[in-house]
């Protein structure tokens, strides 16, 4: 498990170092190297872990849509509209939410799932329950309505990207709903919908903030912990653990996974990065455990 945890911080620490990579610089400059310098990794860690940099940016476009919740009880539509105040808190405050948003605009198309394929799924759903509760118009297209609203909101950040730095951007989506909800929502559902939420945003993100902090402590905790445990072992010796023991406690066990090592996955990248091949079996090409 200690192992597990310092394979999970480390993929944590790439994916995070290269949001803000390509958040800075986009998918076609963003340098590898600027990567492992704010990750502070080896080549060989990152590489452990991703096979190139278009597998990064597919990483971080499936983490984006986490940083929305949208709530399944009361109402849908409401949920709905916290959603996209939500990620437009996140536009604003969240560099992972930035670089996805950025990767699927630049139309790096990577060969996995459409880029805005998330979005226009769960506001399908959503949509879908809206109608199942007597929320939605009987004729709304779930997916047709969804297409719609996630193309608007696209359109929309992007313009107050251009013309505010996205400082209005709450706002603007506001007005969209402002104007979407006529078409979708029966007229007395429309007057209990607050179109700028209703949801305390900035506490959310300091909750989610906290955390995210807490996790990284438990995290950073336990992999201490195995290296700890690691250097008393060959202090302590036991079983052939000396300098002799058919290598169990030789080369470079204790030393952070692919550290010396600049090698692609698949070749031979040394101890320390095989050592975690058992310990990163539950991580997925998306990143997700």
């Amino acid at each position: 498990m200690a192992k597990q945890a310092r394979a999970v911080q480390t993929w944590r620490s790439i994916v995070d170092a290269a949001a803000s990579v390509f958040d800075d610089y986009g998918y076609e400059r963003a340098a590898i190297s600027e990567i492992l310098r704010r990750a502070k990794v080896t080549k060989g860690a990152l590489y452990f872990h991703f096979a190139s940099k278009e597998a990064i940016a597919q990483a971080i476009m499936d983490e984006q849509t986490s940083t929305v919740d949208f709530a399944q009880d009361g109402s849908p539509l409401q949920s709905l509209v916290d959603g996209g105040q939500q990620f437009a808190y996140a536009l604003r405050h969240n560099a992972m939410a930035r670089a996805g948003t950025r990767l699927s605009i630049e139309g790096v198309f990577l060969g996995g799932p459409h880029p805005w394929g998330d979005w226009i799924d769960a506001t399908a759903r959503m949509l879908e329950l809206g109608k199942e509760r007597g929320e939605v118009l009987p004729h709304v297209d779930p997916m047709v309505s969804a297409k719609v609203i996630v193309a608007s909101f696209t359109g929309i950040q992007l313009i107050s990207e251009a013309d505010t730095g996205r400082a209005d951007l709450r706002e603007q989506v506001a007005e969209m709903w402002r104007h979407l909800l006529p078409s979708i929502a029966h007229p007395g559902v429309i007057a209990h919908i607050k179109p700028e939420g209703r949801v305390d945003l900035a506490a959310q993100a300091r909750e989610k903030a906290e955390q995210a902090e807490r996790e990284a402590r438990e995290i950073a905790a336990a992999a201490e912990a195995a290296r700890g445990a690691v250097a008393t072992g060959r202090n302590g010796g036991g079983g052939g653990g000396g300098p002799r023991g058919g290598g169990a406690g030789r080369g470079t066990r204790d030393q952070p996974e692919g550290e010396g090592a600049d090698e692609p996955a698949g070749a031979e990248v040394g101890d320390g990065v095989e050592s975690e091949a058992g310990a990163t079996a539950t991580v997925t090409a998306g990143g997700r455990i």
